[in-house]
């Protein structure tokens, strides 16, 4: 008895984790060529990724629009007022999110339109080396075990090197967890810049 109960949490557990991804369809989304994400191999060479800048003022370029850091600041800003808020299977409000639905909110606040779910998410902007990453990117993870699942939205990184990303869990809701963690270390798949 004790190991059907057992099996059937570890069954429950993975079913939540899997979830994460929503399957609304998307009827509109901004989309343009200097958008698409080139192939790893590709966007490594073709599109190095800069460091880090120590300026407030810092300008960034993606598509036809240039971001600055202020831009890169109200994202984060939005995400973190979310924090607390329950997982929500294709929630976008405060009721609850999701972990697409928390980047598509948090990227609405600076006219960002995003694909609704995660692994359209990943199509969108430019792929970079995760040692390049930067507050702002998008880091993707393979939960499911075939493709892309889940994503979050990187809050900050210490000076250690370590990664802090804000996300939605489908156990905790909206919260911060770092790349240093076993689960997502493992599960890492890509980061995507934006901004």
């Amino acid at each position: 008895m004790k190991n059907i109960f057992f099996y059937f949490l570890a069954i429950a557990f993975s079913f939540i984790v899997v979830s994460c991804g929503s399957s609304n369809k998307v009827t509109s989304y901004k989309k343009t060529a200097a958008n698409r994400v080139y192939s790893k191999i590709n966007s490594a060479s073709k599109y190095p990724a800069k460091g880090k800048s120590s300026s407030s003022s810092s300008v960034y370029r993606s598509s036809s629009k240039t971001y600055s850091s202020k831009d890169t600041s109200n994202v984060l800003s939005t995400a973190k007022s979310f924090l607390g808020v329950p997982y929500k299977y294709g929630g976008t409000t405060r009721s609850g999110f999701d972990c697409s639905g928390l980047v598509v909110v948090s990227f609405n606040k600076i006219d960002y339109k995003l694909p609704r779910n995660s692994s359209q998410q990943a199509q969108e902007g430019r792929e970079i080396k995760i040692s390049d990453a930067r507050e702002g990117d998008l880091v993707f993870f393979n939960t499911s075990g075939s493709s892309i699942s889940h994503v979050g939205i990187i809050e900050s990184i210490e000076k250690s090197g370590e990664i802090k990303f804000i996300h939605s869990s489908t156990s905790k809701g909206v919260i911060i967890s770092s790349m240093d963690e076993n689960y997502w270390k493992t599960r890492f798949v890509k980061a995507i810049r934006l901004l």
